[in-house]
C-alpha cells in the first residue's frame, strides 16, 4: 500500500499533526456537548424530576459511549503503531478486528439493558424518578449498537489522518439533535422519551455517513473489506490491551459521576442533583480540549513510538500538555466570569431563580476541578498510544476514583462540611492525581529515550 497525503501529514512534525487532528475534533466535540447541554435544557422544561432522571441515566449512557471510545482507542493505538512501522496491510486487518470486537460488545450491552437496567438505576439512587429514567434509558440501551459504533469508526478515520470525515458526521449529529429535541419533546409531547429518540436518530445519521465512505465509496486509506481479514489472536490482544482499560476509564468516569450524585443527594437533596447535572455538562465542556488533543496524542505518540523516534515522542507529550492546558484555562475563565448569565440562559425554560443562582455558584467552584486535568489526561492518552492501556487505567483510577471521590467523601461526610466539602474534596483529589500522573509519564519518556539510543 502507498501512503497518501493524510498519512504523510501525521508522520512528520508532531505539533502540526496534533494541530491538524485536534482542532477540528475540538470544534465537533464542542457542538456535541452543546447538543448535550441543549438536551438538558429542553428536558429541564419538564421539571426538576425529569432533569434529575437524565442525570442518573447520563453515566450509563456515557458507559456505552465509553466502550465505543475505548475500542476506538485500542484500534487507533495499534493502527498508528503499524503505520509508524510501515506495516500498512496489517492496519486493514487491525481495523476489521476492532469492528468485530465492537459488534460483540454492543450485543452484550443490549442484553444488560434488557434484563438489568431498572435494577442498575435503582442501585444508583434513581428510585424517586425511576419512571422517567426508564423512559429515557430503555430506548438508549435497545439501540446501543447505534450509540457505540460511531466512536469506533471515527477512530479509524483519525488513525489514518482523515480528520474531516471523522468530524463532519459529528457536526451533523449535533445539529440534527438540536433541531429534533424540541419537536419530539414538546410538539409530539413525548417528554423525556422524545429526547432519547432524538439522540438515537441523529446518531444513526452520523454512523450512516461514516459507513458510506468506508463501505460504498471506498476511497479511504484503511479498507474495511473481509479480503483483508486474517484472524490473529495477537491483534485482538493488542487492541484489547488498550481498549479494555480505555473502556474501563470511561466506566470509571461514570462511576465517579454516580458517586458524586449519591454524595450530593445525601448532603443536599434532589434539587442539588439537578443543579449538578447541569454543572457537570459544563465541566465536560471544560474537559473537551483534553479529550480532543488526547485522541490526537494517541495517534501521534503511537506513530512516534512505532518509528522509535524519541524527539517526536517528547515533543508530543510537551506540546499536547501545553496546548490543552492553555485552552482549558481560557474555557474555565469564561465559565467563572460569566457563570450567572450562562446559568440564567440555560435555565430560561423553567425560570427557577433558586436553581439559576445555585447553578452559577456551583459552576464557579467546579471550574477548578477542570483546570489541571490536562496534565493527568496527557499521561493517560500517551500510555494508550504506546499500547500500555493498563497503566493509563491505573492513573485514571488513582486520579478519579481513589483521590477525587475519597476526598469528596472525607470532607463532605467524615468532616461534616456538607455539599461544599464534597465539591472541595473532589477538586483537591483531582489536582493531586493529575500531577502524579504527569510525573509518571515523564519517567516513561526518559526510559523510552534509552530504548531509542540503544536501537541507534
Amino acid at each position: 500500500m502507498q501512503t497518501n497525503k493524510n498519512i504523510e501529514s501525521i508522520i512528520g512534525d508532531p505539533k502540526k499533526a496534533i494541530n491538524r487532528l485536534a482542532y477540528p475534533t475540538i470544534l465537533s466535540m464542542l457542538l456535541m456537548f452543546a447538543n448535550n447541554l441543549i438536551d438538558s435544557m429542553w428536558v429541564s422544561g419538564l421539571g426538576s424530576e425529569p432533569l434529575a432522571a437524565l442525570g442518573f441515566m447520563s453515566p450509563l449512557y456515557l458507559v456505552i459511549i465509553g466502550f465505543g471510545v475505548g475500542i476506538g482507542a485500542g484500534a487507533n493505538s495499534l493502527i498508528s503503531r503499524l503505520i509508524g512501522a510501515k506495516q500498512y496491510e496489517e492496519s486493514n486487518n487491525a481495523a476489521i478486528h476492532s469492528i468485530i470486537i465492537a459488534s460483540i460488545v454492543s450485543i452484550l450491552i443490549l442484553l444488560i439493558g434488557i434484563f438489568f437496567l431498572k435494577d442498575l438505576l435503582i442501585l444508583f439512587g434513581a428510585g424517586e424518578v425511576i419512571d422517567y429514567a426508564m423512559d429515557y434509558g430503555i430506548i438508549i440501551f435497545l439501540t446501543s449498537y447505534i450509540i457505540l459504533f460511531p466512536a469506533v469508526v471515527s477512530s479509524l478515520f483519525r488513525a489514518e489522518g482523515e480528520i474531516k470525515r471523522a468530524t463532519v458526521p459529528l457536526v451533523f449529529n449535533a445539529i440534527l439533535n438540536m433541531i429534533m429535541d424540541p419537536i419530539f419533546i414538546y410538539y409530539f409531547n413525548w417528554g423525556i422519551k422524545g429526547a432519547a429518540i432524538a439522540t438515537v436518530l441523529s446518531t444513526f445519521v452520523n454512523l450512516a455517513m461514516m459507513l458510506y465512505w468506508y463501505l460504498i465509496k471506498r476511497d479511504t486509506f484503511i479498507k474495511l473489506s473481509l479480503k483483508y481479514y486474517h484472524r490473529k489472536l495477537e491483534i485482538y490482544k493488542e487492541i484489547l490491551l488498550v481498549s479494555l482499560p480505555a473502556s474501563c476509564e470511561e466506566v470509571i468516569y461514570s462511576i465517579v459521576a454516580i458517586c458524586f450524585n449519591y454524595l450530593i443527594m445525601i448532603t443536599a437533596g434532589t434539587l442539588e442533583v439537578a443543579v449538578f447535572t447541569v454543572v457537570w455538562r459544563f465541566v465536560s465542556i471544560g474537559f473537551l480540549p483534553c479529550i480532543a488533543i488526547g485522541v490526537s496524542t494517541i495517534t501521534v505518540s503511537g506513530i512516534a513510538y512505532g518509528a522509535r523516534n524519541f524527539e517526536n515522542f517528547k515533543t508530543t507529550i510537551n506540546y499536547s500538555t501545553f496546548i490543552s492546558f492553555l485552552i482549558t484555562l481560557i474555557i474555565c475563565t469564561i465559565f467563572f466570569v460569566f457563570a450567572y448569565p450562562i446559568s440564567e440562559y440555560f435555565n430560561f425554560i423553567n425560570g427557577n431563580p433558586q436553581m439559576i443562582t445555585r447553578t452559577a455558584e456551583v459552576l464557579r467552584i467546579m471550574v477548578f476541578y477542570n483546570l489541571f486535568i490536562p496534565f493527568g489526561a496527557t499521561a493517560a492518552y500517551v500510555y494508550q498510544g504506546v499500547g500500555a492501556g493498563f497503566k493509563s487505567l491505573a492513573l485514571t483510577i488513582l486520579r478519579e476514583l481513589v483521590l477525587s471521590v475519597f476526598f469528596a467523601y472525607l470532607l463532605g461526610i467524615v468532616f461534616k462540611m456538607g455539599i461544599f466539602g464534597v465539591y472541595l474534596g473532589a477538586i483537591i483529589g483531582m489536582i493531586l492525581g493529575c500531577f502524579i500522573g504527569f510525573s509518571f509519564i515523564k519517567i516513561y519518556e526518559r526510559k523510552f529515550k534509552k530504548v531509542c539510543e540503544n536501537k541507534s
